[in-house]
């Protein structure tokens, strides 16, 4: 029991990293957008801002189909396909920049590049939700996205000291490389270690004779119209608008609109991200001890509108108060208030999936991520056209108050209940 159990959680660390390198190389493009992209080669924000979106856009249009290849081929080797070939269009980033450094020709190649590196991403999330769906009892499957979750945001976190650092140090399209191929090398450790210990999952013939009751492959899909899903994913969407606002925008509003130096910069927005890490761990588990003392639907309830409320009021004041301090500070506290909330997200999809005969959690964790990327994918092109109408502190209030809908909703989801 004790080797099962310790199987387990070496499998949530290997998800852990491979969150966290993931999103390294996904956000370490607002760096270079920030530092070198906007100001040196002449490129807008708002032709950034597409750059950012273009990634989000390709990956949402590959959410459900990846959802249903998790289910088709198991979540561990949808998984390693997304480390080696997410690793390869990280490095092709770099080799964008060695091809050409004028302004138009590079931002075609960026589209184009970042767009291909968003459909490769589409496993990550669903797929890790996923494995810890089969491979966790559900008093643990909070507390297991939770620290899957806090993984990628302590890679997002890193990536604005550390890859600015190797763009320092190395030159950015290196630093695209380098990322690039640690990635495409923990895909093979987790091919190598983590795909063997994880099941495959059965085919069509067999899970019809096993559950006939549950009918074949529409049954699955059937799970897309369940309306928890679709208030979930509602909800979510807007948690996607709040962070991605952040995750996109933050290391440029501290840079040009706070006017910080690049060092300060990247060291402020790496405490505020890493603040939303470790909000999503302990969330995780705050989770499954709320749902403990007061049932799953109150427990979940209360944590995701505690977070996203706190979130959005935090996220005001910080906008509005003086001294750079005071402001990652607030913003620290608003991005761990609602970093909470991811783990209840995805437990409660996978969890929508596993009522048609556990075989649609993929397909269910990736509807879901659809509409958190809708709302992703809105923000970092809203952001800047918000922020010329109304400035920057209005364009962030405007995300706010979209988390705090976002929480409110909760109060018509009713996530499904074990017997």
């Amino acid at each position: 029991m004790f080797f099962v159990s310790s199987n387990r959680w070496r499998i949530i660390a290997l998800l852990m990293g491979y969150a966290a390198l993931g999103h390294f190389n996904r956000v370490g493009i607002t760096v270079a957008g920030a530092e070198l992209f906007i100001p040196k080669y002449g490129i807008s924000e708002y032709n950034m801002g597409w750059v950012y979106t273009a990634l989000l856009i390709a990956y949402t249009l590959a959410m459900l189909p990846g959802g249903w290849l998790i289910d088709r081929i198991g979540s561990g080797r949808a998984l390693a396909i997304f480390g080696v070939t997410m690793g390869t269009f990280a490095m092709l980033t770099g080799v964008a920049g060695w091809y050409t450094e004028s302004p138009f020709p590079l931002l075609i190649c960026l589209l184009v590049v970042r767009s291909l590196a968003g459909l490769c991403n589409a496993p990550l999330h669903p797929g890790a939700a996923h494995v810890v769906s089969g491979e966790m009892t559900p008093n643990r499957r909070a507390t297991a996205n939770g620290m899957v979750t806090a993984g990628a945001v302590v890679g997002i976190s890193c990536c604005y000291p550390v890859f600015g650092w190797l763009m320092d140090t190395l030159d950015w399209q290196w630093a695209f490389i380098v990322g690039g191929s640690a990635l495409v090398a923990y895909g093979l450790l987790w091919w190598l270690v983590a795909v063997p210990l994880l099941p495959r999952p059965q085919p069509p013939t067999q899970q019809s004779a096993a559950s006939p009751e549950t009918g074949n492959a529409p049954t699955a899909w059937s799970t897309l119209g369940d309306t928890t899903l679709w208030l979930l994913t509602f909800s979510y969407a807007g948690y996607g608008y709040f962070q991605y606002l952040f995750f996109y925008w933050m290391n440029y509003y501290f840079t040009k609109v706070l006017e910080v130096s690049n060092e300060d910069s990247r060291w402020a927005t790496f405490w505020v991200v890493l603040a939303m890490g470790a909000g999503m761990a302990l969330g995780g588990r705050g989770t499954d001890v709320l749902c403990h003392w007061l049932g799953t639907i109150n427990g979940r309830r209360a944590l995701v509108i505690t977070g996203m409320g706190l979130g959005a009021v935090f996220g005001i004041v910080g906008v509005n108060v003086s001294g750079l301090f005071y402001v990652a500070l607030c913003l620290a506290i608003a991005m761990g208030a609602v970093g909470m909330c991811e783990g209840v997200f995805w437990t409660t999809a996978t969890d929508i999936g596993g009522k048609s005969g556990g075989r649609s959690g993929g397909l269910a964790g990736a509807f879901m991520n659809t509409g958190g990327n809708i709302g992703g994918l809105i923000a970092p092109i809203l952001t800047p056209f918000l922020a010329e109408e109304i400035g920057w502190t209005g364009a962030i209030a405007v995300a706010c108050i979209i988390s705090g809908i976002g929480g409110l909703t909760w109060l018509l989801i009713r996530p499904p209940v074990d017997d």
